[in-house]
């Protein structure tokens, strides 16, 4: 029996309509530094109807790839909405990637024109003649962008078309943008999202046990736009009627509190580093967070001490979250379980995450067996759901698929209550004297010393053990902790085989170009010798 439902097509130009006729009085505020500029949903729609006219007048057609380079302001979200809405795919390109992956990534996807901030022309114009499909760039603002040659002003093409779009019926299968791998393992591989895959992310996004956007809700978009679409947040905040808070390229402690006190946001969502930035600076300043009724925070693994600081310092609920540029990316928040006594919701929180609806996951051991539920059996994440990658555009990489399911590279295990705790990247676990150690968990243990600020811990060979832990530390200003010192506060807190023998004090952690700790930039560093470590005696097994 078939169902008499109407097959309505689940795509952005529906999202971008929904906003502009019910929430037309919802604003997008962009952070200059001092003070905000403002623009209602409504007026954004029409700039976005503006700037789809003009791309059609450029040359852009069904499919065709617009590339995007800018910070988080309100030109970025009329891009968002306006370029996959006339049936074209927006490319967020990150603009921390190195020369050589930005050039490759571009000419990959064939972007034909790229939308650029003018603070960023520098950095593109380093590989402008790389580039092989580009036939335009389109700068926002007026400062210098000579180092492009000729290029088009966003206002001036806004300003030359009349509102009213007509935008076009769209298959919902077809890709509504992409954006690509942060390629910490050979080239960047792009992922192609849906229009449905997109629809259904918001909603799922929107729903209580993820973020649970409302009208009501300000959201401070800090999690960079060409990150995995803002983990879903432009979308779904517009769905929503949500106000918008931009904070540009003001990303650093000081003026994002001093934004936060000023616009009073409610939600927000960043890399553990953002958030440890802002809780470093409130230790020597007054900051005011209380408007915030949640934070969440992902990309890398966040550290209990971060999320209790938060708590006790700020009263501020951070939850912790899981995802990948492959799953659009939200799969798992780390919402407690009903029934939880609330002097056990720290603890549930400190977990990694847990799946949400719409998405399936299994823990899957070496030899292919799947593990039952039950919080003690480690192995593989694989994923499958509809906003989950089923392939790399252009590359093939059966590798990283098993029978329809998306291999992760993450290590976990997974309870009965869909919790997740993963314990390491399948490149970062530490196979020492044939047992594991985790990276995650002593990198995580050691941020909470009062001393430490940032810690990261890779495996290098150990002529007895195979591998054994190297711990680099930056430590707080002032701080004078000790190797040894360290390694005595570590031992009643890990097992005793786990204690790192080396250490290193540096300036920074490496970062890649999406905020993770760079651990392959740190072996590199420690296989050149251009770390100081310190070696301590023998590890007792």
């Amino acid at each position: 029996m078939q169902s008499t439902m109407q097959d309505f097509p689940l795509t952005i130009p529906h999202l971008l309509r929904h906003g502009q006729a019910v929430h037309g009085r919802s604003q997008v505020a962009t952070f200059d530094g001092t003070g905000v500029r403002r623009a209602s949903f409504r007026l954004v729609a029409e700039r976005a109807e503006r700037l789809a006219a003009a791309l059609v007048r450029l040359g852009i057609g069904a499919g065709d790839r617009v590339g995007t380079f800018c910070w988080n302001h309100q030109e970025h979200l009329e891009a968002y909405l306006a370029i996959p809405s006339m049936g074209a795919v927006l490319h967020t390109l990150n603009i921390r990637l190195f020369p050589e992956q930005l050039a490759f990534v571009v000419n990959h996807a064939e972007d034909r024109v790229i939308i650029v901030d003018d603070s960023l022309v520098p950095l593109l114009a380093r590989v402008a003649q790389r580039l092989r499909t580009v036939e335009h760039y389109v700068v926002v603002g007026d400062g210098d962008a000579s180092a492009l040659g000729e290029v088009l002003r966003y206002e001036d093409v806004l300003a030359a078309e009349r509102p009213g779009f007509s935008w076009p019926d769209l298959d919902e299968r077809s890709a509504a943008a992409m954006c690509y791998t942060s390629g910490t393992t050979g080239d960047p591989k792009g992922v192609a999202y849906s229009h449905r895959s997109t629809f259904l992310h918001s909603m799922s996004v929107n729903t209580v046990p993820v973020l649970g956007i409302a009208e009501s809700d300000k959201v401070l978009v800090i999690v960079p736009m060409f990150h995995a679409n803002a983990w879903g947040t432009p979308y779904a905040g517009w769905m929503a009627g949500a106000d918008f808070l931009m904070p540009q390229r003001f990303l650093q402690a000081e003026p994002l509190t001093r934004l936060i006190a000023m616009e009073r946001p409610t939600l927000s969502a960043g890399v553990p580093t953002i958030w440890n930035d802002i809780l470093q600076f409130g230790k020597d300043h007054d900051i005011d967070l209380s408007s915030l009724r949640k934070v969440t925070a992902g990309g890398s693994a966040v550290p209990r001490s971060l999320i209790e600081q938060f708590q006790d310092r700020f009263g501020v609920e951070m939850y912790q979250g899981w995802g990948m540029t492959e799953t659009s990316p939200v799969c798992a928040l780390a919402y407690a379980p009903k029934g939880t006594d609330v002097a056990e919701d720290l603890d549930w929180r400190a977990k990694t995450c847990r799946v949400i609806p719409g998405v399936e996951i299994r823990i899957v051991a070496e030899n292919g067996t799947v593990h039952p539920p039950d919080g003690r059996s480690s192995g593989e994440i694989e994923v499958r759901g509809p906003w989950i990658t089923g392939s790399y555009y252009g590359a093939p990489d059966a590798d990283r698929f098993h029978d329809g399911w998306l291999r992760t590279g993450d290590i976990a295990t997974m309870d009965d209550y869909g919790f997740l705790q993963i314990s390491d990247r399948t490149k970062d676990v530490i196979k020492s004297g044939g047992e594991w150690i985790s990276s995650v968990e002593l990198e995580n243990v050691l941020m909470s010393n009062p001393d430490v600020v940032e810690a990261s811990v890779i495996g290098v060979p150990d002529e007895r053990w195979d591998e054994r832990p190297l711990a680099c530390i930056v430590l707080r200003p002032g701080a004078t902790a000790t190797a040894g010192e360290l390694r005595a506060w570590l031992s009643s807190r890990v097992p005793s085989w786990w204690l790192p023998e080396r250490w290193a004090f540096v300036a920074e952690i490496p970062k890649t170009s999406v905020g993770k700790f760079d651990k392959r930039a740190l072996r590199a560093r420690q296989h050149n010798g251009e770390l100081d470590v310190v070696t301590l005696e023998t590890a007792r097994r």
